[in-house]
């Protein structure tokens, strides 16, 4: 059994973060000691790898905590079950690159249409651009 310290050092983490996931209900230490340290197993350490690793994928939080809940009762859910959450955050997350792909467009257009010289910013086509509305 580890110590929360123990554990946050080893994964390069901060005791609170390890505090926030109890407090989330990701990870809960297995065993506490009459001062009320908090003790994890290898099973603890093996949970929160796979809090690390979805964490990794930019999974949010309260997806670990479907995924931990699917994990935790496997033989209650089909892998359809697991495919269908990991696809919906695939699309969400392609949206957001989409979004930011239309950002990134708009802002190398109003970039491309400045000369971007030393001059004052009087005549300044970004900020031209900016301050008036396309449906203007």
């Amino acid at each position: 059994m580890k110590k929360i310290g123990e554990l946050a050092k080893q994964y390069q983490l901060k005791t609170d973060t390890l505090r926030y996931y109890e407090k989330q209900q990701l990870l809960t230490p297995s065993h506490r000691s009459v001062s009320d340290y908090r003790f994890y197993t290898q099973l603890d350490e093996k949970r929160l790898r796979f809090i690390l690793r979805c964490k990794k994928v930019g999974l949010s939080l309260d997806d670990i905590r479907e995924l931990l809940r699917m994990d935790d009762q496997r033989s209650q859910w089909s892998c359809h079950d697991v495919k269908d959450l990991v696809e919906s955050k695939a699309k969400q997350i392609q949206t957001q690159i989409d979004r930011l792909e239309s950002f990134k467009d708009a802002l190398d257009t109003l970039g491309k249409n400045c000369c971007g010289g030393h001059e004052r910013a009087i005549n300044c086509s970004i900020l031209d651009s900016l301050e008036h509305d396309d449906d203007e």
